[in-house]
């Protein structure tokens, strides 16, 4: 059996080795056994399901939630030369019919259904009618309440076990913390699954947060290092995507925009366009990326602060599917945080808003924390690790510290004398000895604490009043439009009885990927970067003339591996990773060629 296993993988997938838990989750598949899988985005959950369907005698359907990630991933494997399709509302009535009719005949190995589609009587009786070998749920934290994208049409999946008693059914998610894993085994009866929990490391991608100062213009300067790889900006809310979107446009960028208020012909004209590389950028909220089945994004900005741990990862792990180095940045202004909390408790459901406030610590405390930022990630998942990454901007560029006490001692003393009833950039503005009109009519350049500060900037001051909100020694109250209030704890720092250690504030990015050295995942990387740009010219011209996305003919991973190993003839193309049987006979002569030109020129 292992044999087998390995020369379909190499055949239709062009791999040579399984990675790490998918051989035991495809034999559990192969025994008839239920199986809940939990794998990093990118660490390769679809072939647990997509070789043993090439294996097993009926149909394996899959539970997919997108239509455009069906879409993909059936452009995929057709293009490996396995037999897959889907069924969903873009098709006729003929083009269903037609499907079905293949399914009858066994010409079809994959197919890939929405849950409401699935559970229509008329079509679970079909799909008894034509034998069934497996069921795959992807994305299955979708069916616990407790997970971060909870779909109540997924409830509904438990009815597979009492019509398919005998097939087995596979769960497949990449976030789920302990409580959501146990609601997924329960809420669809796995019957005692095999249970595959991969580790929550993506060791290709640097984490790195920034706190908000100018953030178009940091944006901007991210965007640059990033020379027009494609990316994805996410923003807490549809004006802020809209406004976002004009302001990079106007920039002269590559850039769509995504989020529910648009027409679903707009949101699917703008996915298409990302995913055959036409755009290379998407400003979006949430509603983008769960069918994002493009593995060769770069980057992943979050403009605002995502609400849980599970969000957050579950977004940045669309960057750098392909194994390949990735950035996942996050601009966070602390205020936001206070703001966050504040909604969270005025929901009426206690019971969930204790959970909300919860995960949403959890997130606040990964963007405010001077530890490394995997560590904090892989922690949070039940993954103990205490070796610190290497590969995140704390890591990189350890925060520096400094004796504090005399600027905390006057941004107290500031917030006192402005009768602790105005925000911060208008206490900054004293401390600085501002000429502005409301100072002046207001009498506060008559304040002791006034100018007191005009050898330090604006921004500099901005992050040393939020560190001493970090410590506890101011509050913004949200109730009186976030005016700066004096707490307990800054009564010692004022007396002069506390010395504060504060963080020198960092204005500028701490390391850019260019700075900052290589990744583990990046340092084999040693390729030819001019023939990488040919061959990705080639797969572009390649994709657009069989009307598919680009990574469908090779993944940039595969690119890059031709670019190291410059193979010669058909026996060395195979040899590449990610090269099958199909992919050899489709691409070879063209790739093959390009390669001898280049050598020759």
């Amino acid at each position: 059996m292992t044999d087998l296993l390995h020369s379909t993988l190499k055949q239709y997938f062009g791999y040579s080795e399984f990675r790490s838990g998918q051989t035991e989750v495809i034999a559990a598949a192969m025994q008839g056994q239920d199986s809940f899988v939990l794998m990093p985005t990118g660490g390769g959950k679809s072939m647990c399901y997509q070789l043993p369907a090439l294996l097993l005698p009926y149909v394996t359907v899959v539970v997919s939630p997108l239509m455009s990630l069906m879409k993909d991933q059936v452009d995929s494997l057709q293009a490996m030369g396995i037999a897959a399709d889907f069924i969903n509302s873009s098709l006729s009535r003929d083009q269903v019919v037609d499907v079905f009719r293949r399914l009858r005949q066994q010409q079809i190995k994959l197919l890939y259904v929405a849950p409401e589609r699935l559970l229509q009587p008329q079509f679970l009786e079909r799909l008894s009618e034509v034998g069934v070998s497996l069921f795959a749920i992807d994305e299955a934290h979708c069916v616990s309440q407790w997970g971060h994208d909870f779909r109540p049409d997924y409830i509904a999946l438990a009815q597979l076990k009492q019509h398919f008693p005998q097939v087995p059914l596979m769960a497949l998610t990449a976030t789920a913390d302990p409580a959501t894993q146990q609601d997924i085994r329960q809420q669809l009866r796995l019957v005692q699954p095999y249970t595959s929990i991969s580790s929550f490391d993506r060791p290709n991608i640097r984490y790195t947060v920034q706190e908000k100062f100018r953030p178009f213009e940091q944006l901007v300067a991210l965007l640059k290092q990033q020379e027009n790889q494609s990316g994805i900006v996410y923003c807490s809310s549809r004006k802020k995507v809209d406004e976002l979107y004009q302001q990079l446009k106007n920039k002269g960028f590559a850039v769509g925009a995504y989020h529910a208020g648009l027409t679903n012909e707009d949101r699917a004209r703008v996915q298409d366009e990302f995913k055959r590389d036409h755009l290379q950028l998407i400003v979006a909220t949430v509603a983008f990326g769960m069918g994002v089945n493009k593995p060769n994004i770069r980057f992943v900005v979050h403009f605002d602060l995502p609400r849980t741990i599970e969000a957050y990862y579950q977004e940045t792990g669309r960057a750098g599917r392909d194994g390949v180095a990735a950035e996942a940045v996050m601009l966070v202004d602390p205020a936001d945080i206070a703001r966050m909390r504040s909604w969270i408790q005025a929901e009426e459901n206690q019971a969930r808003a204790e959970v909300t406030m919860q995960r949403f610590n959890a997130m606040a405390a990964f963007a405010e924390s001077q530890t490394c930022r995997r560590l904090v990630l892989l922690n949070y998942f039940g993954e103990a690790s205490q070796k610190p990454c290497g590969n995140c901007d704390i890591c990189l560029d350890p925060p520096k510290g400094f004796d504090g006490t005399v600027l905390a001692q006057k941004a107290l003393s500031c917030v006192y004398r402005v009768g602790q009833s105005f925000g911060m950039h208008h206490v900054i503005d004293v401390l600085r000895g501002s000429q502005n009109q409301r100072i002046l009519e207001l009498g506060q350049d008559k304040l002791s604490t006034y100018g007191i500060g005009k050898e330090i900037g604006h921004d500099y001051w901005l992050s040393i009043l939020r560190q001493l909100i970090h410590y506890g020694m101011l509050q913004q109250d949200i109730t009186q439009h976030s005016v700066l209030k004096l707490l307990p704890a800054a009564r010692p720092v004022l007396r002069g009885e506390l010395a504060l250690q504060l963080a020198v504030p960092r204005l500028v990015p701490a390391k850019t990927a260019k700075q900052a050295k290589e990744p583990k995942a990046a340092q084999k990387q040693d390729y030819d970067r001019v023939l990488f740009s040919k061959l990705r010219a080639l797969r572009k011209q390649i994709a657009e003339r069989d009307d598919v996305a680009p990574f469908v003919v090779f993944s940039d991973a595969t690119l890059i591996a031709m670019s190291q190993q410059m193979p010669q003839n058909q026996s060395e193309f195979l040899a590449v990773s990610g090269v099958g049987q199909t992919k050899l006979s489709r691409y070879g002569d063209d790739f093959l060629q390009l390669i001898a030109d280049y050598l020759d020129s």
